[in-house]
């Protein structure tokens, strides 16, 4: 079992801060990575085996996703990063890079709302600042009512190929897939009706002073390439870049390059 902080199971691998031959640099900030909908914290396995040699690792399943426990009804993105905020506190973790994933990423931005004066640096990976419309408001919570009646399996059928794109190889498929049906329905409806409810973070990110990293899949079609430029132009320090022949998940389909790109940006924010 892994071990739970406050209501959250989570990965927390690094270095073992008492051993004097460690490579932990003094300066090398923990990265917290937040998953996004519907999947769990090994959805960040490529970049956890990557980054844990160096530097302190924390990978949260949110609440209502892989071994954390499920809380039906509604779960807004305020009560996530509430969770992150009481994990971090209780591993003792007091500044960190913060990197999020599609839901993961406004999930970071709430964070960053709330406690951004513990951000070092902030990754925001396919993801989006805007407010839910009407429109959106009302999919987003047929979406929950139908997984509540009929289960993952069908939606994660539906969606697997915008996901993760067509061309993508069968293991990150078949992983991507077992994510996605292995998640309980009560959670992943709770945190569609609190998605549909979540503030416009778009001034926000014209607040933020840290140094920020946006990374998209040229191939995404959820949150498209032009929504990582927007954000790119709007926050006061950030860098930009597109992972080719990726959709909406490049630290699966790309691990390699993803993992290229959030180095150099942890070297950035170290020095």
């Amino acid at each position: 079992m892994p071990p739970f902080s406050s209501s959250l199971a989570y990965e927390d691998k690094g270095p073992d801060p008492t051993d004097p031959t460690g490579s932990t640099a003094p300066s090398a900030a923990p990265l917290v990575l937040i998953h996004g909908h519907p999947f769990d914290r090994t959805m960040w396995t490529p970049q956890i085996e990557a980054f844990s040699a160096t530097r302190r690792v924390i990978a949260p399943d949110l609440r209502g996703y892989g071994a954390s426990p499920v809380v039906p009804g509604i779960t807004l993105l305020s009560r996530f990063a509430q969770d992150i905020e009481e994990l971090l506190d209780d591993v003792k973790v007091d500044t960190f890079v913060l990197a999020g994933l599609s839901m993961g990423g406004q999930i970071a931005m709430e964070c960053y709302a709330r406690f951004g004066d513990r951000v070092r640096g902030l990754v925001l990976a396919d993801t989006f600042p805007a407010a839910e419309t009407p429109a959106g408001r009302r999919t987003r919570n047929e979406a929950a009512d139908r997984l509540l009646a009929e289960g993952m399996r069908g939606y994660a059928d539906e969606v697997l190929e915008k996901m993760v794109a067509p061309y993508a190889a069968p293991d990150i498929k078949a992983h991507v897939h077992h994510m996605m049906t292995s998640t309980p329905p009560e959670g992943a409806a709770a945190a569609l009706r609190g998605r549909a409810e979540r503030p416009d973070y778009r001034d926000l990110l014209t607040r933020v002073t840290v140094p920020s990293l946006v990374v998209v899949g040229a191939d995404d079609e959820y949150t498209p390439v032009s929504e990582a430029e927007a954000m790119h132009a709007a926050l006061p320090d950030s860098a930009l870049h597109i992972i080719e022949r990726a959709a909406h998940m490049p630290n699966l389909e790309r691990p390699q390059e993803f993992n290229e790109v959030l180095a150099a940006f942890l070297a950035r924010v170290d020095a």
